[in-house]
């Protein structure tokens, strides 16, 4: 064979790009987005719905239950009351079955509605909301405030600017008062806050989390929804061809371009209905583009959905060009709502939530436990008798004082030295030592079980036991 194959030689060096220093600005700054108001239906569901939780987060901490405040998280003692339930560490099981119940309630409604959670519940996009609608009402429209934002400064701006970030922080802290009001006294909160009375810690959560409200709400923004919300990033995991999800119909409405209201005959010059007015990207809280398809910013608020349909109406087109709808709706398929993915999150969810209701339902209204004396394991008493001393820890997890009858089982022969009976205040502990001494003749081994049974005296039905031993020198 005479035939050769040509070798090209490729160059192997390799140039790095470094970044000009001396160059100013290479990292370009953000670019404001200036949210424009619109009405609808979606934007109406929000608002109310925003309104009526949030109303609840404010009012929660100032309701009364018993002379006590009904919701209080108090960390320092490790007592969570929630109105007649006092959880305590040792209920962690409920919390735990809580946040799991949270866990697939939101895939469940991901997978079926997309990020609603996120348009119309989560607490960034409600504050977000809060503090544009601050911004609306004080600086004015959309261009108002583009406008605005142009001008050299002056008096009349500067009391914009400050008139609204006053609003800002005003409300900021207000929601800081009521938050840390969940993990102390809120009156006592309130008052000594006021009056620079609060102790260190409760200033500095108040304070931390008024900034934190403050530049999340009032500055970052879509910033936390885009780069900093960790559900952004794995949401589409649970997304399928049959979730709805906030949609351009692209077939209808390409291709986009201006017409007269009058021309009848677009559809014919190549136009579909979209008329390219751009108000789906002026009211969109991410500043996205919902017509480029599927973005992870989208965050299903259902602000393009009215500002399409109130364009549609104007130009009398049918609504519906964006909406709430599927991928395989837009592809001409059926959609399938019963889905085994679906299907799946429904069924784990209704078993945590039996889980989390038995586990309620069984949680007893008393925690006991039992400590040996750590100097012995036994000694004989002046009459020859082996007389073995715990420690029994009764913990009232009521929120009523309660009367405990303690009673001991397994030994035939037995005296017991110390009360029997105790009281204690609602949500106290108490550690009592007692004495059980027995006729070492009477007992068969050197070790015996030995049953303690704490019954509640005024509820005879709620009762704890727990097994220890009783050594002897036999």
């Amino acid at each position: 064979m005479t035939d050769k194959i040509d070798v090209k030689n490729i160059p192997v060096d390799v140039q790095l790009h470094k970044p000009d220093l001396k160059q100013p600005n290479r990292y370009p700054s953000r670019d404001r987005i200036y949210v424009r108001a619109v009405k609808g239906l979606h934007q109406v569901l929000r608002r109310y719905m925003g309104f009526f939780f949030m109303g609840l987060f404010m009012l929660l901490p100032w309701l009364r239950y018993h002379g006590e405040q009904a919701i209080l998280l108090n960390i320092a003692e490790q007592k969570f009351t929630i109105f007649a339930l006092t959880l305590w560490p040792q209920d962690f099981t409920i919390l735990a079955w809580l946040f799991i119940i949270a866990a697939y309630a939101l895939f469940f409604v991901t997978t079926f509605y997309g990020r609603v959670w996120c348009g119309y519940l989560c607490p960034q996009s409600v504050w977000t909301f809060i503090f544009m609608w601050f911004e609306e009402k004080i600086q004015g429209s959309r261009n108002q405030r583009m406008k605005l934002d142009q001008q050299a400064w002056s008096v009349t701006k500067f009391s914009k600017k400050f008139l609204t970030h006053l609003c800002w922080v005003t409300f900021a802290l207000l929601t800081s008062l009521v938050f840390v009001g969940y993990f102390t006294p809120i009156d006592q909160l309130v008052l000594n806050f006021f009056t620079l009375q609060a102790g260190f810690w409760a200033t500095l959560a108040v304070l931390f989390f008024t900034f934190c409200t403050y530049g999340n709400a009032g500055w970052m923004r879509e910033i936390m929804c885009t780069h900093m919300c960790p559900y952004a990033r794995f949401q589409s995991a649970m997304f399928d061809k049959d979730t709805f999800t906030v949609s351009y119909d692209a077939t209808r409405g390409e291709n986009r371009g201006p017409r007269s209201r009058k021309d009848k005959d677009y559809k014919e010059k190549g136009l579909g209905d979209c008329i390219d007015c751009n108000l789906c990207v002026h009211v969109c809280p991410t500043g996205i583009d919902i017509r480029n398809g599927l973005q992870y910013e989208c965050i299903n608020c259902g602000a393009c959905i009215d500002a399409c349909d109130d364009t549609m109406d104007k130009v009398g087109y049918p609504k519906g060009l964006i909406s709430y709808t599927t991928e395989n709706r837009l592809l001409g398929k059926k959609t399938h709502i019963f889905r085994p993915k679906l299907v799946g999150y429904f069924a784990v969810l209704v078993v945590v939530c039996l889980a989390f209701a038995y586990t309620l339902h069984q949680r007893q209204p008393l925690e006991f436990d039992i400590l040996r004396d750590r100097g012995a394991l036994f000694r004989d008493t002046s009459e020859g008798w082996v007389e073995n001393t715990y420690i029994l820890r009764i913990i009232n997890k009521s929120q009523h004082e309660r009367s405990y009858r303690v009673e001991v089982t397994g030994l035939d022969d037995v005296r017991w030295i110390g009360p029997q009976e105790v009281t204690i205040a609602g949500g106290e502990t108490i550690s009592q030592p007692v004495s059980l001494a027995a006729d070492p003749w009477e007992l068969a081994e050197p070790i015996t079980d030995v049953t303690f049974t704490v019954t509640v005296l005024e509820q005879p039905e709620i009762q704890i036991s727990q097994t220890n031993r009783f050594f002897s020198r036999r």
